[in-house]
């Protein structure tokens, strides 16, 4: 019943994910939080897998089909960021679930800080149109910038979502399909190097058939999601985006109230 509900969430989330380009893993995490099928740590470690493998999947078929729209070096230097955001933030989350006596309850404030991101994300892409948007150049904000997606991304087991893309769109002033784009490349060097190193420290237990089965779905729930991602519009994506960033509110009030309460 578990693996079923996983690969369900899973499949699901991931065409909505690619549909709007904020990624599954930020639809995942919440979602099986609040169906409390496992703990806290064994989600964010399936979630964060989940959405490694998805994302290699996503970028090497981009570079196959040469349908790449990757800004380098700019991307790159956000992902060396992201690399190192993504080491801080796994150790962040270690320290402040052993600050409660139930590790589960830091998923209460993995909702919060969800549900502030989500909310300012979707606060930016509702009035973006009357945002100006910069054009940065300077390699170590990039390198910055890069650090702090990690962190959020990594200390939520989220890869990044919809906050790699409004932070493209506003600082580097990319449309939103590119910033789609751009954004897989950074969360796949945060997600890794979170993974990489929570196996090395002695991954939470966790049914190896779960996370295979997560893993299949996530790539079969990616590729739907492509299909309909061509037939639609940046207007139509970001609503779609603004849509799925409510819902992730919703889910994250309950999570927090159901943790924290």
């Amino acid at each position: 019943m578990i693996q079923w509900i996983c690969c369900l969430v899973t499949f699901f989330a991931c065409i909505l994910g690619t549909i709007c380009g904020m990624g599954g893993g930020i639809v995942i995490k919440p979602v099986l939080d609040a169906t409390g099928v496992m703990s806290v740590a064994a989600i964010t470690f399936l979630s964060g897998c989940t959405v490694v493998a998805m994302t290699c999947w996503n970028v090497g078929k981009n570079l196959v089909k040469r349908e790449s729209v990757l800004e380098l070096p700019t991307t790159l230097i956000l992902a060396v960021g992201a690399t190192i955001g993504g080491f801080l933030g796994k150790e962040l989350f270690n320290r402040v679930a052993a600050c409660f006596a139930d590790q589960n309850t830091a998923g209460g404030v993995q909702a919060i800080l969800l549900l502030l991101a989500t909310f300012a994300t979707l606060i930016y892409t509702m009035r973006k149109d009357r945002i100006a948007s910069k054009q940065v150049k300077s390699p170590w904000v990039g390198l910055g910038l890069g650090v702090v997606l990690g962190v959020l991304g990594s200390f939520l087991g989220i890869g990044g979502g919809p906050f790699n893309v409004a932070l493209l769109s506003y600082f580097f002033s990319m449309p939103t399909k590119k910033a789609t784009q751009n954004s897989l490349l950074i969360v796949l060097f945060s997600q890794l190097t979170s993974t990489v190193k929570t196996i090395a420290a002695g991954a939470p237990a966790f049914d190896p058939s779960i996370l295979a089965g997560m893993i299949l779905l996530a790539i079969l729930g990616s590729e739907v999601g492509r299909r309909i991602n061509k037939k639609i519009d940046n207007r139509q994506a970001t609503l779609c985006l603004e849509g799925a960033m409510v819902l992730i509110m919703v889910i994250n009030v309950y999570n927090a109230i159901k943790f924290l309460g």
